[in-house]
């Protein structure tokens, strides 16, 4: 890697506000060809995983961009991780997660390296139910049991702020069952869980099948997502659930929390731009499986918090930008 990582006001400052632009990477790093980069997604059946292979075809389809070979993974947790201790170059992990590596908080013992390539699209937290079971409020899954995510994603970070917010701790704790989507799905339907918390797309292919089979109840979470915000920052947002996704009848309020494409500081800067150029480029294909109705637009890319942007990336959106 050439030069530190710059932040996102330090590239909105000199870039878009019209600053003066810094030098862009030296020449060391454009030789010879692209190294192969290994991207840690997530199990099969789940967004991660569906992004991630959608990305390594798209690259594979032009000889000048870097080769990209997907691994399955547990998710978030498990991809920075894997970032942290070099068994990965690219990751992608949802922005609390991340945040919390960058600053070494829990689950995480020590401050991760990690870099930014790019806010991709954002997830949106689904708390369901049966429709004929007793779960009717987030207050009503204090004591039962409740599907919270595989150990090591994402989705069991979130769910464990969502359940201290809620208040669902200590005597009015739920029975957290580490389980991933496709588990989650099933001990729904077996009514061996009584809920399900699951952050992804819209729709997740698994809920809309499961909603074909099941009626579920989708819970609003409008109180739960400011709450989250106050406690934990601009992180968490309030999004709105669609009329129609799930056999909804109105929109619901719920938790937003965006995506990220991360790399290790030390993936060379062009290869850093030219995976951008393919997400730039080929956006429709690599959302199509993961979110419906969603866009990547440089602007809404370079939203990554705290986490620093890589040298390779402000490149590229300095370039996108002129």
């Amino acid at each position: 890697m050439t030069g530190r990582p710059i932040s996102r006001r330090g590239l909105l400052r000199s870039t878009f506000l019209g600053g003066p632009a810094l030098a862009l990477p030296g020449c060391a790093q454009e030789d010879g060809p692209h190294r192969r980069l290994t991207l840690a997604t997530g199990a099969p059946g789940g967004p991660y995983h569906a992004f991630g292979h959608a990305l390594a075809a798209e690259a594979a389809r032009t000889p000048s961009h870097p080769r990209i070979t997907p691994v399955s993974t547990a998710a978030s947790v498990d991809n920075l991780r894997r970032l942290a201790a070099g068994s990965a170059d690219l990751a992608l992990a949802m922005a609390d997660a991340a945040e919390q590596a960058l600053h070494g908080a829990a689950p995480f013992t020590a401050p991760a390296r990690v870099t930014a390539l790019a806010r991709v699209y954002v997830n949106y937290t689904h708390l369901l139910a049966r429709a004929d079971g007793p779960v009717r409020s987030v207050a009503d899954l204090a004591g039962r049991p409740v599907a919270t995510g595989a150990t090591g994603s994402g989705a069991q970070v979130l769910a464990g702020r969502l359940l201290r917010v809620a208040e669902l701790t200590g005597g009015r704790a739920v029975r957290e069952q580490r389980l991933g989507l496709a588990e989650s799905v099933a001990a729904l339907r077996r009514g061996t869980v009584d809920a399900v918390i699951w952050a992804g797309g819209v729709p997740t292919p698994a809920l809309s099948a499961l909603t074909c089979r099941l009626p579920l109840r989708v819970l609003p979470l409008e109180a739960e997502a400011e709450a989250l915000r106050a406690k934990y920052g601009p992180v968490y947002s309030a999004v709105t659930l669609p009329a129609g996704v799930y056999g909804l009848t109105a929109p619901v309020t719920t938790v937003g929390v965006g995506n990220y494409l991360l790399a290790r500081p030390q993936v060379p800067d062009r290869d850093a731009r030219d995976v951008l150029r393919v997400v730039f480029d080929r956006w429709r294909v690599l959302l199509r499986e993961v979110t419906a109705g969603a866009r990547l637009e440089p602007r809404f890319a370079v939203a990554t918090g705290d986490l620093p942007l890589h040298p390779g990336a402000v490149a590229y959106y300095r370039s996108v930008y002129g």
